[in-house]
Parts: C-alpha cells; sequence; structure tokens
C-alpha cells in the first residue's frame, strides 16, 4: 500500500469505528522482519515501511505463538466482531466462509470492506 501512496492508518481509522484495535499479531512482524532482510529494491523499502508502521501507535502488537502457518493463526486469532485486512485472496476467502470482516485495497486506491463492520460498541 505504501508502494501506492494509500495511507493505511488514516484510511482505517476513517473507516473503523473508535472503539476499534488496530492490532498486529507478533507473527505478521515476524513476516515483515523476513521481508526486510529478503527482499530487494521496492519490496524490501515497503516491507522496512510496513514494519516502522506496524510498530507505532496507533497500533498494537499482539504476542501470538507460530505454531502453525501464519494465515491459519490469523484465522485463529479473529472471531465474527473483528476485520481482517490483508490483500490475499485465498486468506479473504477463507475469513469470509467464518464469518469474518475483511478489509482490502482494492483498484490501488481505496480500502474495500467485505463483510459487516459492527457499528455499536459491544
Amino acid at each position: 500500500m505504501f508502494q501506492l501512496d494509500v495511507d493505511i492508518v488514516m484510511e482505517l481509522q476513517n473507516l473503523l469505528p473508535s472503539y476499534y484495535d488496530l492490532i498486529v499479531p507478533s507473527v505478521v512482524i515476524d513476516e515483515l522482519t523476513t521481508l526486510k532482510k529478503k527482499s530487494k529494491g521496492k519490496n524490501k523499502l515497503a516491507a522496512s515501511i510496513a514494519y516502522t508502521i506496524a510498530n507505532k501507535e496507533p497500533f498494537n502488537i499482539v504476542n501470538i505463538k507460530k505454531t502453525d502457518h501464519v494465515d491459519n493463526l490469523l484465522l485463529k486469532f479473529c472471531n465474527d466482531t473483528d476485520v481482517l485486512c490483508t490483500n490475499d485472496k485465498i486468506l479473504r476467502k477463507r475469513a469470509r466462509k467464518r464469518n469474518i470482516t475483511v478489509v482490502y485495497l482494492r483498484q490501488h486506491r481505496y480500502l474495500e470492506v467485505d463483510g459487516y463492520i459492527k457499528t455499536n460498541s459491544y
């Protein structure tokens, strides 16, 4: 998203009600660390920027022990009141089958919601 000039923090804050917490699971941070080391060029820069942003407010890192593939862990971590942010088509489909709302980048310009964002505090 950084390569496409989308301000993910602002877009998420505008899209989601204020009582939603922006959480980054530690397994995602680990993946970004690996991408920073193994990637080159624009992908390395994007991973570095994502890593920096994910480690700052308003995001909170939640520790999750890596006992399975990251996608499986994300699906286990989320429930039907959560919103999962991903551009991975397979993960999006799996999440929707479990009634997990998904936010993803559409047409390289804006965030799209697949599902239902709860508007009342729970």
